[in-house]
């Protein structure tokens, strides 16, 4: 019988680090995937030594073209079985879309929706076939509204919050469960005391992961961590796209 492993993207920071300590205190077995060889292997150390699972670090960037493909082809060559997935790396950019870099805007594209989509088609047919396993995505609150001076971030969390919550359906009959988490703004892992004050304020990891694990446990569903941001995507039904798009437009427009 194989080992089954939880697949964990963006796992050497923030969220991904706190998933994945999360998991290995279930004893759940890892596959860590980021960029940087140093964290991923530090962070594999550790939990291999505090909980005794098996975890297999692997560096890759997800923002390549192709990159989902080539990250299933290596699994499958390894003989790493995936029974949860957790697309979780992701990064943002902030800025009038003509003067950002155009390249590095195509990797954010790559990264939120070309890979997730190309990791959850080549390994969701396992999970159907044993008609268990589960799906997490990360997406954030900037995918209900469209948010100028963050323009493409926001049109890719928007996909993938609907390509989320599309896909839970579809999968439900075959007792998969999806978790589309939408946090609001995250706690810096090192205090910033320049760092600007948020309405609302700023969410932990752990608490975003716990209340993902819980969702995960109780069958999947959409997740919106915190009453503040409850509030903020519920009232924004009620008020045209265009005005919401505007008001977000004049609170973050560049100095």
């Amino acid at each position: 019988m194989s080992t089954n492993y939880a697949l964990v993207t963006g796992a050497s920071m923030g969220l991904g680090k706190a998933f994945a300590r999360a998991l290995a205190a279930r004893r759940q077995n890892l596959v860590l995937v980021a960029r940087s060889k140093d964290k991923l292997e530090t962070l594999a150390s550790e939990l291999k030594a505090t909980h005794g699972v098996e975890v297999e670090p692997i560096q890759f960037d997800l923002a390549q073209p192709l990159a989902g493909q080539q990250l299933a082809e290596q699994l499958s060559e390894r003989g790493l079985h995936i029974e949860l997935l957790i697309n979780n790396a992701g990064f943002g950019l902030e800025g009038q879309l003509w003067k950002l870099d155009l390249k590095r805007q195509i990797e954010m594209i790559n990264l939120h929706n070309a890979s997730v989509v190309e990791l959850t088609y080549l390994l969701l047919p396992a999970m159907i076939e044993e008609c268990r396993g589960g799906i997490v995505n990360v997406s954030s609150m900037a995918g209900f509204q469209a948010l100028p001076y963050a323009a493409l971030y926001s049109a890719t969390k928007s996909f993938l919050t609907t390509f989320s919550l599309a896909l839970e359906q579809e999968v439900r009959r075959y007792k998969i469960k999806v978790v589309t988490v939408c946090p609001g703004r995250l706690r810096p892992e090192i205090e910033d005391k320049e760092r600007k004050k948020f309405p609302g304020g700023e969410q932990a990891h752990e608490q975003i992961v716990s209340a993902t694990v819980r969702m995960l446990d109780s069958g999947g569903g959409l997740l919106v961590p915190g009453w503040v941001n409850k509030v903020a995507s519920f009232a924004e039904r009620f008020f045209p796209r265009r005005l919401v798009a505007k008001a977000a437009g004049k609170m973050s427009r560049p100095d």
